[in-house]
């Protein structure tokens, strides 16, 4: 994301390609945002750090590249003149983040970093937290406007939209969101960054309380009874879908 001068950037697992970029469009990073502690998301850090001065924001509880400032729940970033709120989203590790901008002037569409914990079509594998957890994550971050932009960390959406079919096959909205994701992939278009409300109609895991995704579950693993159990079973199900 960048201004025309400055720019940030989130999760950099490969400082190569952001060199490259920031280089070729004349940018200067003025900050990193980082959402966990994986490396594919903080591999870039020392490196861009290093080589521009620019300043990091990351988890307050996690085990990520010094120096960085810490930031959790109730706090805000304000970078380009841009202000997000922390939003504490456990579930893929104990101490993800993700950063909300509501909309404003410089950038008026609600704009969410979400790393891994939400994707299109689905979210991300349980590392460290709970279902109850990530159930609870992703209730919360649905609850953002419906024009947020959802900028995951990776576009996995093709085969989370397999997943999600074979979870949710009568779902009319699933059903032609899938086929516009296909031809914007054939078309090499990114189906990246979504919609909150596109993900409330299609994604199987901010939809695992409807009565359809639930009773689906239930056929997958019958124990499964409160909307916890239906949300990891679920899980469990995507865990080993082929």
């Amino acid at each position: 994301m960048h201004n025309g001068a400055n720019a940030i950037v989130v999760d950099p697992g490969d400082a190569v390609p952001i060199q490259a970029k920031l280089k070729e469009l004349n940018l200067k990073l003025e900050a990193i945002l980082v959402t966990h502690h994986h490396a594919d998301h903080v591999g870039g850090v020392d490196t861009l750090r290093n080589a521009t001065g620019a300043r990091v924001y990351g988890p307050a509880f996690e085990v990520i590249p010094e120096p960085v400032q810490r930031v959790g729940a109730g706090e805000r970033v304000s970078v380009l003149g841009i202000d997000f709120a922390v939003m504490e989203v456990p579930g893929h590790t104990a101490g993800h983040i993700a950063y909300f901008h509501q909309g404003s002037d410089l950038h008026p569409t609600p704009l969410l970093f979400c790393g891994d914990t939400l994707f299109s079509g689905g979210c991300g594998r349980l590392f460290e937290g709970t279902p109850a957890q990530m159930l609870t994550s992703l209730t919360m971050l649905s609850q953002l406007p419906d024009d947020t932009l959802v900028c995951c960390a990776h576009e996995y959406t093709l085969s989370n939209l397999k997943f999600a079919l074979a979870v949710d096959a009568a779902n009319s909205d699933l059903i032609a969101y899938e086929a516009n994701c296909q031809a914007q992939r054939k078309a090499n278009i990114p189906t990246i960054p979504s919609r909150m409300g596109i993900e409330k109609k299609i994604n199987p895991f901010l939809r695992s309380h409807t009565a359809s995704v639930a009773a689906s579950v239930q056929q997958y693993n019958q124990t499964a009874q409160s909307a916890t159990d239906i949300f990891a079973a679920l899980r469990e199900w995507k865990n080993n879908f082929r």
